[in-house]
């Protein structure tokens, strides 16, 4: 953290999804945002084991958002939240960005959750600016090429199966 910005970030996984609840999410960035120094509001919150409930802890976030210069939040693959998961925490974001007008919020995820976003984001005229980005197809196929190269057991697969994962994955991709 500088001393004029505060970054807090996430990534979502798909791997995780039951564990990331908004409570969960909403905590890290917290601990993200107050970083080693815990204020005594929050070690109160936490104190014997107990979890804090949501509302406690979306108060404790914006008073400790309140208290800093420069907020941003980054959230990488909402797509991988479970869709009531997703709700609510757009939901909690939402509900931040309309108390904090220094608070800047980066949300990134596949397309189909652009519409989801853009319902609890661009009600008021100017509240978000939502950008498309497309990578090249050669950019694809130089991370999977070089992804394929990192392989450890490289007997388990062919030249001609490699040349298939290349190449279907181009072709899905372009189908979308």
């Amino acid at each position: 953290m500088e001393a004029d910005i505060a970054v807090a970030w996430l990534y979502c996984d798909h791997g995780a999804r039951r564990e990331q609840t908004v409570i969960n999410m909403m905590g890290a960035i917290l601990k993200r945002l107050v970083g080693s120094e815990i204020p005594e509001d929050i070690r109160k919150a936490f104190r014997d084991g107990r979890r804090p409930l949501l509302a406690d802890l979306m108060r404790i976030l914006r008073t400790t958002i309140a208290s800093l210069p420069q907020v941003f939040i980054c959230i990488d693959a909402l797509d991988e939240c479970l869709p009531e998961t997703l709700a609510d925490l757009l939901k909690s974001l939402k509900d931040i960005i309309r108390g904090s007008p220094k608070t800047r919020i980066f949300l990134t995820g596949r397309p189909h959750v652009r519409e989801i976003i853009q319902n609890y984001f661009c009600e008021e005229k100017n509240e978000a600016v939502v950008l498309h980005v497309n990578p090249k197809p050669s950019d694809i196929k130089n991370y999977l090429e070089w992804r394929l190269d990192r392989d450890t057991d490289r007997e388990a697969m062919s030249e001609d199966l490699r040349e298939d994962i290349v190449r279907i994955i181009l072709e899905k991709m372009s189908d979308t």
